[in-house]
Order: structure tokens, then C-alpha cells, then sequence
């Protein structure tokens, strides 16, 4: 989730809707501009119990941030609480309960993401040492309850705690119990966002699938492979799920604009605090009618916060974000960007995984995004099959895109690799989740926090 560090003060007022289409267009880039960023959240827990640290206490969070400034990172503050840190690989961030967030700087190529990725856990690793804290990437924690999860003294999240319970039941779930990967990716034109948008959409299954990590619910297997998709499912269903409109015809800014603009709001930010809006229109806000800002316009900063707060499985802002992958080891952080690199920023690539899913109803679409976080590849395909039959096919189309871009690093190696983790789950059949399954049911004798020392970063 996104961390406020400039007041808005000098943001323009939106005084015409264009104003909310055109900040899309401005994400505009030409294509030898497109760069790759790359988030990723890990869990954090104490060596010694295994518990998760609050921010306080010695060895904690706070502890961690301000460990991480010996490695040139800047610290952040929110009403005089250090909450994140900025530097050259872009920021560290905290979600609701620890869990730590790289939120990758926009690089050229995945041989720099992947050393991106190398240094952050190298650094909390060294600080972890020091503190007696360790990392895990995973979907889901596999044993802590709600009650048993600190929380972080950030404005908004306060806020959405509170609104959480009010429209589903696995809000606070998402915000407290889970991780994730994430890609942001560029477009180059209101058609080109289209096409990657629907794309991204069609498949976002097929990743779901691939980095399910999430099969344990304190301390018991939970039924699912990715419980994290599945909490999506009952988290807030007003700025959640699959989007059928993208599919339509005439889809653009304007349209994804009309979307955002009956999300509810979340809050407003002035004067370095978080203002309550939960439930509120921006369409009121656009009239100057906000009950709890009377007379007052939103500005641009005010509108790409409230974007922020919407949760599709795939996202606009000025980029397009692939939000549908569980938590994972390091590997498989590279292995993400990577696979939508390859599908999304070579034009034949594209146009072949487009091939691949067009025909799709959207009532197929969301029947395949049901089934994955239970079934993952085992999920039913549209027209037959499963939808382990086409993984293979998606990972060659995204491999040769990643040929066709031909980024070479030092070796002469091109970024195909990267896809390596994905082609080993499609020739065993087993997402990582059944792997741990399997280790539940066999070595760990049932006892699923050996995955601490198991199979921690």
C-alpha cells in the first residue's frame, strides 16, 4: 500500500474532469521509456518465538527502518514516526501489521530487478542478524490470529481498519495476515494500456495459480492454495475483483476514470494527517459538497491517492499494475516481473497471449478467478481442460518476448531465465503451496511453523 511523504499543498485543484482522464495520459511513455517496478511485502517475526515485532519494542520494526538507514536509506516520517524510508532503490514501507515492503525503483531491464531484489534482502537479512528478527515470504502468516498482530501507526491505515468490518468479512485479513508480489509496468497509448489491461485481466489466474504460497490458517491447512486471492473475494467487493468493463468496447481513460469515481473514498490527506472519509463519493468532492471538507476541491495528489484505495486485480494509475501473486522466496520475485514483462512489452507477445484468451466470456473469466485460489492449475479452463494445459504455452510467449528484448547482462544472458521458477511448477504440476502441503502432511508431521526455519529468505 501506497505511503504519503509530500503534503499537497501545491498540487493543482481539479476544476474539470479532464483533468482526471489526462492523469492517466500523462503515464504515457514511449516504448524505449517503459521500465519495470517491482513491489514485494515479506513477513517479519522474532527469531527467538516467532512472533511478529511490534513497532516499538527493542529489536522491532522501528529498530529494522532505522537498522536499514546504515545502507544510505533516508527515513520518512508521519507526524514525527519514522514509517518508511526512501534512497536510490526506491522506498521501504510498512504494511498494517510489519509486514515489510520493497517498493522497487523503475529499472530497464529484469538482470536489474533481480539485483534490486538481491540487495534489499541481503540488507534486512544483515539487520535481521543484529536484531533477532527473520523474514518469510509467504502468501498468508501460517499460524498468527488477527489479535495476535501488531499495528502500525500509519494515518490511513487506522482509518481502514475501522471501514474494513463494514463491508466484508476478510478485509482486515488482507490488511493483517497477507503478502504479496507485485508489477508496475508502462503503456504507450490509450490503446496499448487497453491491450495490456485485458491481457493482464484474462491471465491474472494464471499467476494467481503459479505463486500460490498461502495454505495454512493458524496453524491448519485452510482448504485453499492461495487463501490470500480468496480473501479478495470478501474484502470489499465495491473496489475489488475483475473489472468486466475493461472487456468492453471503447475501454479507455475515461472509462476506467468513471470506475475509480464510484469507489468510496477512504480519506483525505491535509496538513500531514489523515482526514476519515470512509464511504464519501469523489463525485461529491468534484462539487465541493465533501461533508467533512465543505466547499473544498480535490486536487491531483487528492485523486491519485483515491486511485490508491481501489483493489482490482489489476490496477491503473499512471502504469499498469499486476496485483494477483502470493508472497515467495527470492527466486520467484523475479520470476513475476518476468513473466509479464515477457507477455506485455513485446508487441508479438502480447498480440499471441491476446490470441490466447479473447474468446473468453467474461462470465468464464470469472468462474477460472473463483476457482484458482482453491484449485490453482487444476482450476477448469474455458472450453475444456484445465488450466494447467495452456501455463507451458503462456511461459513460451513470455519467454520469447523476454528473447525478443534482448537485455543481455554481463554473461551474455538475455532475461528468459528469470522465467525458471515457473517452468519447473508447470513440469512438476505442483505450485508451491502443494509443496508445502506435502511437507505438512510428511517431514513436518504436521507442525506448519517449521516453515520459519525451513524456508525463510
Amino acid at each position: 500500500m501506497s505511503t504519503k511523504t509530500v503534503s499537497v499543498s501545491n498540487s493543482p485543484v481539479i476544476e474539470d474532469r479532464a483533468q482526471l482522464v489526462d492523469y492517466f495520459a500523462r503515464g504515457e511513455k514511449a516504448r524505449e521509456r517503459w521500465r519495470i517496478g517491482t513491489e514485494h511485502e515479506k513477513f517479519v517475526y522474532a527469531l527467538s518465538d516467532h512472533h511478529a515485532p511490534s513497532y516499538d519494542e527493542p529489536g522491532g520494526i522501528r529498530d529494522l527502518l532505522m537498522g536499514l538507514t546504515e545502507f544510505g536509506w533516508k527515513p520518512v516520517e508521519e507526524n514525527g514516526t519514522v514509517i518508511a524510508l526512501s534512497g536510490p532503490d526506491g522506498a521501504v514501507s510498512l504494511e498494517p501489521a510489519g509486514q515489510l515492503e520493497l517498493s522497487g525503483a523503475p529499472l530497464d531491464n529484469l538482470h536489474e530487478t533481480c539485483a534490486e531484489t538481491g540487495r534489499h534482502l541481503n540488507q534486512v537479512k544483515a539487520i535481521g542478524e543484529k536484531l533477532g528478527i527473520g523474514f518469510l515470504g509467504l502468501g498468508m502468516w501460517p499460524d498468527k490470529t488477527r489479535a495476535e498482530l501488531p499495528i502500525m501507526p500509519k494515518g490511513r491505515y487506522a482509518i481502514m481498519l475501522r471501514h474494513m468490518p463494514r463491508v466484508g468479512s476478510l478485509g482486515l485479513d488482507m490488511m493483517l495476515r497477507t503478502c504479496t508480489i507485485q508489477v508496475n509496468l508502462d503503456y504507450s497509448s490509450e490503446a496499448d494500456m487497453a491491450q495490456k489491461f485485458r491481457v493482464g485481466l484474462a491471465l491474472q489466474p494464471l499467476a494467481t495459480a503459479l505463486f500460490a504460497n498461502s495454505p495454512f490458517t493458524e496453524r491448519k491447512p485452510n482448504g485453499y492454495l492461495s487463501y490470500r486471492s480468496h480473501i479478495w473475494s470478501d474484502t470489499d467487493p465495491a473496489r475489488t475483483g475483475m473489472l468486466p468493463f475493461v472487456f468492453e468496447q471503447g475501454f479507455g481513460y475515461e472509462r476506467y476514470a468513471d470506475y475509480a469515481l464510484d469507489v468510496p473514498m477512504y480519506f483525505v490527506y491535509r496538513d500531514g494527517r489523515y482526514i476519515d472519509a470512509a464511504g464519501l463519493s469523489f463525485r461529491d468532492f468534484l462539487k465541493g459538497e465533501l461533508p467533512v471538507l465543505p466547499g473544498e476541491l480535490p486536487t491531483i495528489d487528492d485523486w491519485a491517492d483515491h486511485l490508491s484505495t481501489a483493489f482490482p486485480e489489476v490496477r491503473l494509475k499512471t502504469f499498469l499494475e499486476m496485483r494477483g501473486a502470493d508472497g515467495g522466496p527470492w527466486g520467484r520475485i523475479c520470476a513475476l516481473p518476468a513473466l509479464w514483462v515477457g507477455l506485455l512489452y513485446d508487441r508479438q507477445a502480447l498480440d499471441a497471449a491476446w490470441d490466447l484468451v479473447k474468446d473468453w466470456s467474461m462470465e468464464d473469466r470469472e468462474a477460472l478467478r473463483s476457482a484458482v485460489p482453491r484449485l490453482a492449475l487444476d482450476a477448469p479452463l474455458p472450453g475444456g481442460g484445465k488450466l494447467r494445459d495452456i501455463a507451458g504455452e503462456v511461459l513460451d510467449i513470455a519467454g520469447a518476448g523476454l528473447t525478443a528484448r534482448g537485455r543481455l547482462n554481463a554473461s551474455g544472458d538475455n532475461e528468459s531465465g528469470f522465467l525458471d521458477p515457473l517452468r519447473e511448477i508447470v513440469r512438476t504440476g505442483k505450485v508451491p503451496a502443494q509443496v508445502l502441503l506435502d511437507h505438512y502432511a510428511g517431514e513436518w508431521g504436521g507442525n506448519p511453523c517449521r516453515i520459519y526455519e525451513e524456508t525463510r529468505f
